[in-house]
């Protein structure tokens, strides 16, 4: 981690070379960036996790728990 001076520098440099106006506007699109790239990264990871388990699996409890649902309606409808 950088220390103070060396965060100090670091503004002053981005400040000479972008601006004062134009800070805000590119922290707020290096954040919805990030922000876009986690969710993508979680996507891909979801896939991956999914492809270990095997295809089908994921739908197979799915469709398992939605039967055991019915089932307990049925019977406290009985």
């Amino acid at each position: 981690m950088p220390g103070t001076t060396e965060m100090m520098v670091i503004l002053l440099i981005a400040v000479l070379l972008f601006g004062a106006n134009k800070i805000p506007k590119l922290a707020r699109s290096t954040g919805e960036a990030m922000g876009e790239f986690q969710k993508g990264r979680e996507e891909v990871e979801q896939e991956l996790e999914e492809m270990r388990d095997g295809p089908g699996q994921t739908e197979e409890s799915t469709s398992a728990s939605t039967n055991t649902s019915t089932e307990r309606a049925t019977e406290s409808e009985e």
